[in-house]
């Protein structure tokens, strides 16, 4: 793995410095980016960092961004994708300044394809997908030319139009751009401007049964725009070359394109095509499952986009790629709900305590603070009585010398409430600890503690009568493989099987019941959580959104 640590040159990135020396020359005036998904998935974390560069940089430098979705291939596109995009788009905090559709253009990218066939630089080509694969030759070797390369204008001209009317059928032509089949750039041998494709377009319908490819579309859509900014991952620099040739035969606004190194992540798939897999195989619970990259699954999980800009900050903007540290992301999310979440008690693997010299019936309401980092945060009372329940883990029979939670004799503090000691263990017929029988220091009670006592272990606790049931659902990483980019076979085989385990019957205190669903928590000495979607009256799920600390690299080591 390469090194994960933010590379910065200068105090602005260098995407920054050419806006900057672009506004100080007077090239331009102002500044418009745009975003530009295909609406054939959901968002993922890596699409973050793309929405964070362009709507950020415009933010910075006064000027705007638009929404533009790439949907140029109706077979994979769906409004489900639509919406989902830009939902995820104002829940990171943006805002576009319009929104716009490659499909708003066809009639005017149908007007340009004519243009270039009237130039003599575009042509009908019968040859099969095959066919031109292998005629486009090697990097090393030149390609050859299309026996139809040789068409006059008036028959490209004729076949295109035929061709927009329907009158062929799928997969029987293309429109090529007749550029340079020896250039060293693959991009630019002749590639393919239209295909025949007989789809319902989700916005278009049936009118169209050809449609441009997305080296067509994408250049002609910013320069329609006036962007004056196209920023794209290092994957399109080859293309950036062609890019610049449509426009320039176009003669139209010219847009410029600039390339940045893409956001890879540990333990982590960028590829929509794979997570797309995931979902329709099951291996998932749907796009949003807490365990998948995708924006909505780390919404559901507790993730906040404050977290996640915070991120994008730190690793910044390259132009080479490299492999950051998941860790580096829960670092950011820590930070973040550390601050913001309240503090709750929940007991995950239950042992009955009864506490023998409290008085039967009786309630005590001690006061816990929602955050002991934030003042204004508040308080809450928690109920207190006779029967409670603590973790099993907090009890050692025979406990070793530095364990200082509960033990036969010894002694330990209840978070918020009071000091006891462990006097009797119950055990089962067969042997199995079922309770403890404990006594209370009547004057060792938090924030009025006149005992003298001290003790070095602090345990969660609820009471047994007041405790609300929840199911606690625990998220790990979904691959085991650090980089599967390195890793051979298929990607499945690295799906973990330890990346989801559901607690069912945890215990938690009444006060988690008024939870709402954009709240985060954290559950004492467990993790921080978030109320899911599938919590029903009388039943409240919570997903762990991350650990305190980060234990997956202990656990791996």
């Amino acid at each position: 793995m390469e090194d994960s640590k933010p590379e910065k040159e200068t105090h602005l990135n260098f995407i920054e410095e050419i806006i900057e020396e672009d506004l100080r020359s007077g090239k331009y005036t102002s500044i418009l980016t745009r975003f530009p998904p295909e609406p054939n998935g959901y968002l993922h974390i890596g699409h973050s960092k793309s929405i964070w560069l362009n709507f950020g940089v415009a933010k910075k430098y006064g000027g705007k961004t638009n929404l533009r979705f790439d949907d140029t291939n109706p077979t994979t596109e769906d409004v489900e994708y639509v919406d989902s995009i830009k939902n995820d788009i104002k829940w990171l905090g943006y805002e576009w300044a319009n929104e716009f559709y490659a499909s708003d253009y066809f009639g005017q990218l149908y007007e340009f394809a004519l243009v270039l066939i009237r130039k003599g630089l575009a042509y009908v080509d019968d040859s099969t997908s095959e066919e031109i694969a292998a005629s486009k030759g090697t990097p090393t070797e030149p390609g050859k030319d299309s026996r139809d390369r040789l068409r006059s204008v008036s028959e490209n001209e004729n076949l295109f139009i035929r061709m927009k009317n329907g009158e062929f059928p799928e997969g029987s032509k293309t429109l090529r751009a007749k550029i340079d089949m020896a250039a060293i750039n693959m991009h630019m041998r002749d590639p393919i401007l239209y295909r025949i494709k007989f789809a319902s377009h989700h916005r278009t319908k049936n009118k169209w049964c050809i449609y441009p490819m997305y080296d067509f579309a994408h250049g002609q859509s910013d320069a329609i725009e006036n962007i004056t900014h196209s920023i794209c991952t290092l994957e399109f620099i080859p293309h950036r070359e062609l890019y610049d040739w449509f426009i320039a035969n176009l003669e139209l606004f010219p847009s410029k394109q600039y390339e940045f190194a893409r956001l890879n992540l540990t333990y982590t798939i960028m590829s929509k095509r794979k997570l797309l897999q995931l979902v329709k195989e099951n291996h998932v619970n749907g796009w949003d499952d807490p365990r998948m990259p995708t924006i909505s699954g780390l919404r559901r999980r507790g993730y906040t986009p404050e977290a996640i800009r915070e991120f994008c900050e730190k690793i910044g903007v390259v132009k080479r790629d490299s492999i950051i540290d998941v860790s580096l992301l829960e670092f950011c999310l820590r930070e973040h709900l550390n601050k913001i979440a309240e503090r709750r008690m929940v007991v995950f693997n239950p042992l009955r305590v009864v506490i023998t010299n409290w008085e039967e019936g009786m309630i005590d309401e001690p006061i816990a603070e929602n955050n002991p980092g934030d003042e204004k945060a508040g308080t809450h009372t928690i109920p207190f009585s006779k029967y409670i329940y603590v973790e099993q883990d907090d009890f050692m029979e025979i406990p070793s010398k530095k364990y200082f939670r509960l033990a036969p004799g010894q002694s330990v503090r209840l978070k918020h409430a009071y000091i006891i000691t462990c006097n009797e263990v119950i055990k089962d017929a067969d042997g199995n600890i079922s309770e403890l029988h404990c006594t209370y220091n009547k004057d060792s009670r938090s924030g009025s503690d006149t005992s003298g006592l001290k003790v070095q272990g602090t345990i969660q606790w609820v009471s047994i009568d007041h405790a609300v049931n929840v199911e606690v659902r625990e998220y790990e990483r979904l691959f085991t493989a650090e980089n599967l980019a390195l890793e051979e076979g298929d990607f499945k085989e690295y799906l973990n099987p330890d990346s989801l385990n559901i607690i069912s019957n945890a215990y938690a205190e009444p006060y988690l019941a008024k939870a709402s669903a954009n709240e985060r928590f954290q559950f004492l000495r467990k993790g921080y959580y978030i109320l899911d979607k599938d919590s029903a009256p009388g039943k409240l799920v919570f997903n762990r959104t991350v650990t305190l600390k980060d234990t997956w690299a202990k656990m791996a080591k």
